[in-house]
């Protein structure tokens, strides 16, 4: 699959985000290395700290659905520039290894980059530890 057809998959996401209070909607589309696509939005809480990231959701579904190895993310918003990861979502991403991510925005803008370019020095508790 190409980058463009999954942005496009992430666009569609996009649709279903849930963010009644920052109006702010993200879509990701992920792309396992055994080839299935699994989407996420943004879903919002009154209670912000219990919101959720779309980058988040489509890692958290592949996960329980029992992929653990991932080829690439694609996160799309209405943003000037591309939009970037927040720090939580850098961080989970760490933890499945280091795999491209397709950043955009909804003019077409494009960044292609990767989850070790992302988060240099991420944590890792089986490495960091004895």
């Amino acid at each position: 699959m190409k980058s463009e057809d999954l942005i496009e998959i992430a666009k569609k996401a996009r649709e279903n985000a849930y963010a009644p209070y920052s109006k702010f909607k993200v879509g990701a589309a992920l792309e396992t290395k055994s080839g299935k696509i699994y989407t996420g939005a943004n879903v919002e809480n009154s209670s912000f700290g219990l919101s959720m990231c779309a980058e988040r959701i489509a890692i958290f579904k592949a996960v329980s659905e029992g992929e653990r190895e991932f080829k690439r993310l694609a996160v799309v918003a209405n943003t000037k520039d591309v939009v970037s990861p927040c720090g939580a979502c850098r961080q989970v991403m760490a933890e499945f290894g280091n795999f491209e991510v397709v950043l955009a925005n909804t003019s077409g803008k494009i960044k292609i980059t990767d989850v070790s370019s992302l988060l240099p020095g991420a944590f890792d508790l089986r490495r960091d530890t004895n």
